[in-house]
Protein backbone atom coordinates (compact mmCIF):
# COMPACT_ATOMS: atom_id res chain seq x y z
CA UNK A 1 0.00 0.00 0.00
CA UNK A 2 1.01 3.14 -0.97
CA UNK A 3 2.17 5.88 2.05
CA UNK A 4 -0.16 8.70 2.64
CA UNK A 5 0.99 11.83 2.06
CA UNK A 6 3.26 13.50 4.71
CA UNK A 7 1.21 15.28 7.31
CA UNK A 8 -1.98 13.21 5.66
CA UNK A 9 -1.99 10.58 7.69
CA UNK A 10 -4.40 10.00 11.01
CA UNK A 11 -2.50 9.56 14.14
CA UNK A 12 -5.05 8.39 16.43
CA UNK A 13 -7.84 5.93 15.63
CA UNK A 14 -11.29 7.11 14.19
CA UNK A 15 -12.09 7.75 10.50
CA UNK A 16 -9.70 7.73 8.19
CA UNK A 17 -8.52 10.64 5.70
CA UNK A 18 -9.91 9.17 2.43
CA UNK A 19 -8.16 12.81 0.83
CA UNK A 20 -5.43 15.17 0.73
CA UNK A 21 -6.36 18.14 3.04
CA UNK A 22 -4.66 21.62 2.71
CA UNK A 23 -4.74 24.54 0.86
CA UNK A 24 -3.48 24.65 -2.96
CA UNK A 25 -2.72 27.97 -5.02
CA UNK A 26 -4.04 28.22 -8.41
CA UNK A 27 -3.03 30.91 -11.02
CA UNK A 28 -6.72 31.48 -12.07
CA UNK A 29 -6.83 32.50 -15.69
CA UNK A 30 -9.36 35.59 -16.74
CA UNK A 31 -12.29 34.24 -18.28
CA UNK A 32 -13.06 31.62 -15.54
CA UNK A 33 -14.98 31.85 -12.80
CA UNK A 34 -13.87 30.99 -8.88
CA UNK A 35 -16.60 28.40 -9.25
CA UNK A 36 -15.16 26.93 -12.18
CA UNK A 37 -11.45 26.29 -10.99
CA UNK A 38 -13.01 24.78 -7.88
CA UNK A 39 -15.11 22.35 -10.30
CA UNK A 40 -11.77 22.10 -12.10
CA UNK A 41 -9.91 21.12 -9.65
CA UNK A 42 -12.18 19.06 -7.75
CA UNK A 43 -12.59 16.72 -10.79
CA UNK A 44 -8.48 16.46 -11.66
CA UNK A 45 -7.51 16.04 -8.07
CA UNK A 46 -10.73 13.70 -7.06
CA UNK A 47 -11.46 15.47 -3.70
CA UNK A 48 -14.76 15.27 -2.23
CA UNK A 49 -14.69 18.64 -0.80
CA UNK A 50 -13.15 21.87 -2.13
CA UNK A 51 -13.95 25.71 -1.83
CA UNK A 52 -12.08 28.98 -2.30
CA UNK A 53 -10.85 31.79 0.14
CA UNK A 54 -11.83 34.93 -1.63
CA UNK A 55 -13.86 34.99 -4.65
CA UNK A 56 -11.41 36.81 -7.79
CA UNK A 57 -14.03 38.14 -10.80
CA UNK A 58 -13.95 36.17 -14.07
CA UNK A 59 -12.64 39.25 -15.60
CA UNK A 60 -9.55 39.00 -12.76
CA UNK A 61 -6.73 36.72 -12.41
CA UNK A 62 -4.33 35.97 -10.51
CA UNK A 63 -3.50 33.93 -7.14
CA UNK A 64 -7.13 32.15 -5.94
CA UNK A 65 -6.45 30.10 -3.08
CA UNK A 66 -8.47 26.61 -2.64
CA UNK A 67 -9.56 24.51 0.90
CA UNK A 68 -8.97 21.08 -0.23
CA UNK A 69 -10.84 18.28 2.07
CA UNK A 70 -10.71 18.99 5.79
CA UNK A 71 -9.72 22.54 5.68
CA UNK A 72 -12.95 23.51 4.14
CA UNK A 73 -13.85 23.51 7.73
CA UNK A 74 -11.11 25.93 8.11
CA UNK A 75 -11.73 28.29 5.42
CA UNK A 76 -12.21 31.48 8.37
CA UNK A 77 -8.38 31.31 9.94
CA UNK A 78 -7.26 32.52 6.57
CA UNK A 79 -9.68 34.48 5.28
CA UNK A 80 -8.74 38.11 6.94
CA UNK A 81 -4.85 38.22 5.56
CA UNK A 82 -4.33 41.41 3.00
CA UNK A 83 -4.38 40.75 -0.50
CA UNK A 84 -1.85 42.66 -2.56
CA UNK A 85 -3.64 43.07 -6.83
CA UNK A 86 -1.90 45.17 -9.38
CA UNK A 87 -4.70 46.98 -11.49
CA UNK A 88 -5.47 49.11 -14.02
CA UNK A 89 -8.08 52.02 -14.38
CA UNK A 90 -9.55 53.54 -17.24
CA UNK A 91 -11.05 56.96 -16.46
CA UNK A 92 -13.38 58.61 -18.36
CA UNK A 93 -16.20 55.73 -18.58
CA UNK A 94 -18.83 54.46 -15.56
CA UNK A 95 -19.97 51.04 -15.96
CA UNK A 96 -22.68 48.92 -14.64
CA UNK A 97 -20.00 46.46 -12.31
CA UNK A 98 -17.32 49.27 -12.00
CA UNK A 99 -14.97 47.17 -14.48
CA UNK A 100 -15.11 47.12 -18.15
CA UNK A 101 -17.09 44.16 -18.41
CA UNK A 102 -19.86 46.20 -17.42
CA UNK A 103 -22.16 48.28 -19.60
CA UNK A 104 -21.54 51.71 -19.94
CA UNK A 105 -23.33 54.14 -17.91
CA UNK A 106 -21.74 57.23 -18.58
CA UNK A 107 -18.31 58.32 -20.73
CA UNK A 108 -16.58 62.02 -20.41
CA UNK A 109 -13.78 63.50 -21.65
CA UNK A 110 -10.41 63.37 -19.20
CA UNK A 111 -8.05 66.49 -18.73
CA UNK A 112 -6.16 64.91 -15.09
CA UNK A 113 -2.84 65.15 -15.21
CA UNK A 114 -0.63 62.84 -13.26
CA UNK A 115 -0.51 65.05 -10.34
CA UNK A 116 -4.14 65.18 -9.70
CA UNK A 117 -4.46 61.55 -9.96
CA UNK A 118 -1.66 61.09 -7.18
CA UNK A 119 -3.07 63.28 -4.69
CA UNK A 120 -7.00 62.00 -5.13
CA UNK A 121 -5.42 58.41 -4.52
CA UNK A 122 -3.98 59.66 -1.19
CA UNK A 123 -7.60 60.36 0.10
CA UNK A 124 -8.31 56.31 -0.23
CA UNK A 125 -5.54 54.79 1.85
CA UNK A 126 -6.08 53.97 5.42
CA UNK A 127 -9.07 52.90 6.84
CA UNK A 128 -11.82 53.56 4.95
CA UNK A 129 -15.69 52.96 4.56
CA UNK A 130 -17.06 50.81 1.19
CA UNK A 131 -20.36 50.05 0.01
CA UNK A 132 -19.76 46.84 -2.12
CA UNK A 133 -20.73 46.74 -5.49
CA UNK A 134 -24.58 45.14 -6.86
CA UNK A 135 -22.44 42.50 -9.19
CA UNK A 136 -20.87 41.04 -6.06
CA UNK A 137 -20.99 37.94 -3.75
CA UNK A 138 -22.65 39.43 -1.01
CA UNK A 139 -25.95 38.15 0.52
CA UNK A 140 -28.46 40.79 1.35
CA UNK A 141 -31.69 39.48 2.63
CA UNK A 142 -30.64 35.95 2.07
CA UNK A 143 -29.68 36.86 -1.35
CA UNK A 144 -26.84 37.17 -3.60
CA UNK A 145 -25.93 40.87 -4.90
CA UNK A 146 -24.93 39.61 -8.25
CA UNK A 147 -28.07 37.74 -9.06
CA UNK A 148 -30.13 40.55 -7.85
CA UNK A 149 -28.02 42.74 -10.33
CA UNK A 150 -28.89 40.15 -13.28
CA UNK A 151 -32.86 40.98 -12.34
CA UNK A 152 -32.58 44.19 -12.69
CA UNK A 153 -32.53 45.12 -8.55
CA UNK A 154 -30.77 47.47 -7.02
CA UNK A 155 -30.76 47.35 -2.97
CA UNK A 156 -29.42 49.40 -0.56
CA UNK A 157 -25.89 48.00 0.77
CA UNK A 158 -24.27 49.29 4.37
CA UNK A 159 -21.03 50.82 3.65
CA UNK A 160 -18.42 48.28 5.35
CA UNK A 161 -15.21 48.89 6.96
CA UNK A 162 -11.94 48.30 4.88
CA UNK A 163 -8.46 49.37 4.80
CA UNK A 164 -5.85 50.22 2.10
CA UNK A 165 -2.75 49.62 3.49
CA UNK A 166 -0.65 50.45 0.62
CA UNK A 167 -1.17 52.65 -3.24
CA UNK A 168 1.88 52.68 -5.19
CA UNK A 169 1.27 53.78 -8.71
CA UNK A 170 3.39 51.96 -11.24
CA UNK A 171 2.12 53.70 -14.78
CA UNK A 172 0.76 56.94 -17.02
CA UNK A 173 -1.05 56.54 -19.77
CA UNK A 174 -3.95 58.95 -19.16
CA UNK A 175 -6.76 58.16 -19.27
CA UNK A 176 -5.43 54.59 -18.19
CA UNK A 177 -3.23 54.37 -14.96
CA UNK A 178 -1.72 51.43 -13.13
CA UNK A 179 -1.30 50.61 -9.65
CA UNK A 180 -0.89 47.85 -6.99
CA UNK A 181 -2.76 48.13 -3.67
CA UNK A 182 -2.25 45.92 -0.80
CA UNK A 183 -5.53 45.96 1.22
CA UNK A 184 -7.53 44.27 3.72
CA UNK A 185 -9.61 41.18 2.96
CA UNK A 186 -13.12 42.21 1.77
CA UNK A 187 -11.54 45.32 0.00
CA UNK A 188 -13.30 45.50 -3.83
CA UNK A 189 -10.17 47.02 -6.20
CA UNK A 190 -12.72 47.89 -8.46
CA UNK A 191 -14.70 50.14 -6.24
CA UNK A 192 -11.75 51.81 -5.31
CA UNK A 193 -10.99 52.36 -8.90
CA UNK A 194 -14.86 53.47 -9.23
CA UNK A 195 -14.68 55.95 -6.42
CA UNK A 196 -11.30 57.31 -7.28
CA UNK A 197 -12.88 58.06 -10.83
CA UNK A 198 -15.79 59.59 -8.81
CA UNK A 199 -13.68 61.83 -6.99
CA UNK A 200 -11.79 63.30 -9.77
CA UNK A 201 -14.36 64.35 -11.75
CA UNK A 202 -15.11 62.08 -15.03
CA UNK A 203 -15.32 58.66 -13.46
CA UNK A 204 -13.11 55.39 -13.67
CA UNK A 205 -14.03 51.73 -14.36
CA UNK A 206 -11.21 48.66 -13.40
CA UNK A 207 -9.92 47.58 -16.67
CA UNK A 208 -7.25 44.68 -15.11
CA UNK A 209 -7.02 42.87 -11.64
CA UNK A 210 -4.20 40.64 -10.93
CA UNK A 211 -3.90 38.89 -7.17
CA UNK A 212 -0.54 38.71 -6.03
CA UNK A 213 -0.75 37.61 -2.48
CA UNK A 214 -3.30 36.76 0.20
CA UNK A 215 -1.27 36.37 2.86
CA UNK A 216 0.20 34.60 4.18
CA UNK A 217 0.66 33.21 0.40
CA UNK A 218 1.80 34.23 -2.71
CA UNK A 219 2.02 33.51 -6.33
CA UNK A 220 5.11 32.01 -6.19
CA UNK A 221 4.87 27.85 -6.47
CA UNK A 222 1.01 28.30 -7.63
CA UNK A 223 0.02 26.21 -10.80
CA UNK A 224 -2.01 26.97 -13.33
CA UNK A 225 -4.90 25.33 -15.59
CA UNK A 226 -2.54 23.96 -18.33
CA UNK A 227 -0.53 22.81 -15.65
CA UNK A 228 -3.04 20.48 -13.83
CA UNK A 229 -4.32 18.89 -16.77
CA UNK A 230 -0.80 17.82 -17.66
CA UNK A 231 0.53 16.99 -14.31
CA UNK A 232 -0.88 14.41 -12.39
CA UNK A 233 -2.59 14.92 -8.66
CA UNK A 234 0.58 14.19 -6.56
CA UNK A 235 2.46 16.29 -8.69
CA UNK A 236 -0.16 19.17 -8.29
CA UNK A 237 0.04 18.54 -4.94
CA UNK A 238 3.52 18.23 -4.37
CA UNK A 239 4.27 21.75 -6.44
CA UNK A 240 1.37 23.73 -5.04
CA UNK A 241 0.31 22.04 -2.11
CA UNK A 242 0.20 23.44 1.19
CA UNK A 243 -0.77 20.59 3.73
CA UNK A 244 -3.27 21.27 6.23
CA UNK A 245 -0.45 21.01 9.41
CA UNK A 246 1.62 24.00 7.43
CA UNK A 247 -1.40 25.54 6.79
CA UNK A 248 -2.32 26.37 10.29
CA UNK A 249 0.63 27.33 11.25
CA UNK A 250 -1.01 30.54 11.24
CA UNK A 251 -2.55 29.70 14.52
CA UNK A 252 -0.91 28.84 18.03
CA UNK A 253 -0.30 24.98 18.45
CA UNK A 254 -0.99 23.36 21.46
CA UNK A 255 0.17 19.90 22.18
CA UNK A 256 -1.97 17.03 23.48
CA UNK A 257 -0.45 14.10 24.85
CA UNK A 258 -1.92 10.99 24.24
CA UNK A 259 -4.45 10.67 26.38
CA UNK A 260 -5.90 14.61 25.64
CA UNK A 261 -6.14 13.47 22.28
CA UNK A 262 -7.71 10.30 23.05
CA UNK A 263 -10.11 12.76 25.38
CA UNK A 264 -10.80 15.20 22.68
CA UNK A 265 -11.63 12.43 19.89
CA UNK A 266 -14.45 11.47 22.85
CA UNK A 267 -16.08 14.93 22.89
CA UNK A 268 -14.18 15.92 25.75
CA UNK A 269 -12.78 18.77 26.94
CA UNK A 270 -8.85 17.59 28.53
CA UNK A 271 -6.57 19.34 30.87
CA UNK A 272 -3.70 20.79 28.63
CA UNK A 273 -0.69 23.48 28.82
CA UNK A 274 -1.52 26.50 27.65
CA UNK A 275 1.83 27.86 26.33
CA UNK A 276 2.18 31.27 25.02
CA UNK A 277 -1.61 30.68 23.38
CA UNK A 278 -4.28 32.98 24.45
CA UNK A 279 -7.10 32.40 26.48
CA UNK A 280 -10.91 32.85 25.35
CA UNK A 281 -9.61 34.06 21.91
CA UNK A 282 -12.38 32.41 19.78
CA UNK A 283 -13.96 29.26 18.47
CA UNK A 284 -11.09 28.77 15.80
CA UNK A 285 -8.01 30.79 17.63
CA UNK A 286 -5.80 27.37 18.64
CA UNK A 287 -5.00 24.40 16.52
CA UNK A 288 -4.97 21.38 19.07
CA UNK A 289 -2.25 18.57 17.65
CA UNK A 290 -1.11 15.45 19.02
CA UNK A 291 2.46 14.54 20.34
CA UNK A 292 3.82 14.32 16.37
CA UNK A 293 2.59 17.61 15.43
CA UNK A 294 -0.78 16.30 13.05
CA UNK A 295 -3.59 18.77 13.72
CA UNK A 296 -6.27 17.49 15.59
CA UNK A 297 -8.99 20.24 15.92
CA UNK A 298 -9.32 23.45 16.12
CA UNK A 299 -10.72 25.37 19.02
CA UNK A 300 -10.19 27.63 22.18
CA UNK A 301 -8.87 27.72 25.59
CA UNK A 302 -10.60 28.35 28.71
CA UNK A 303 -9.92 28.56 32.04
CA UNK A 304 -11.18 25.35 34.07
CA UNK A 305 -13.81 26.82 36.52
CA UNK A 306 -13.47 23.64 38.89
CA UNK A 307 -9.48 23.94 39.09
CA UNK A 308 -7.68 27.20 39.28
CA UNK A 309 -4.32 27.93 37.35
CA UNK A 310 -5.71 25.09 35.00
CA UNK A 311 -6.82 25.44 31.40
CA UNK A 312 -8.81 23.68 29.29
CA UNK A 313 -8.94 22.69 25.32
CA UNK A 314 -12.31 23.29 24.03
CA UNK A 315 -12.59 22.05 20.52
CA UNK A 316 -15.10 23.53 18.03
CA UNK A 317 -13.71 22.02 14.69
CA UNK A 318 -12.73 17.97 15.58
CA UNK A 319 -11.09 16.51 12.17
CA UNK A 320 -12.73 13.24 10.83
CA UNK A 321 -9.26 11.40 11.67
CA UNK A 322 -9.51 12.34 15.54
CA UNK A 323 -13.06 11.16 16.34
CA UNK A 324 -13.52 8.07 18.54
CA UNK A 325 -15.97 5.94 18.46
CA UNK A 326 -17.60 4.53 21.11
CA UNK A 327 -16.79 4.22 24.78
CA UNK A 328 -13.90 5.47 26.26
Amino acid sequence: MTAPPAGSGPTVPGEPREAWSGLLRVDKPTGMTSHDVVDRVRRRLRVKSAGHLGTLDPGASGLLVLVLGAATRCAQVWQTGRKTYEATVRFGVVTSTQDLQGEVLEQREVTLDERQVREASAEFTGELEQVPPMVSALKVGGRRLHQLARRGEVVEREPRPVTVHSWEWLDFALPEASFRVVVSGGTYVRTLAHDLGARLGPGGALKSLRRLRSEPFGLEGAVGLRDLDSATPGEVLARAGVPLAEALRVLPLVLLDAAGAAELGFGRRPTVEPGAAPLRAGPRSVVFCDPGGEPLALGELEPDPARPGATLACPHVVFPWAVRQGRP
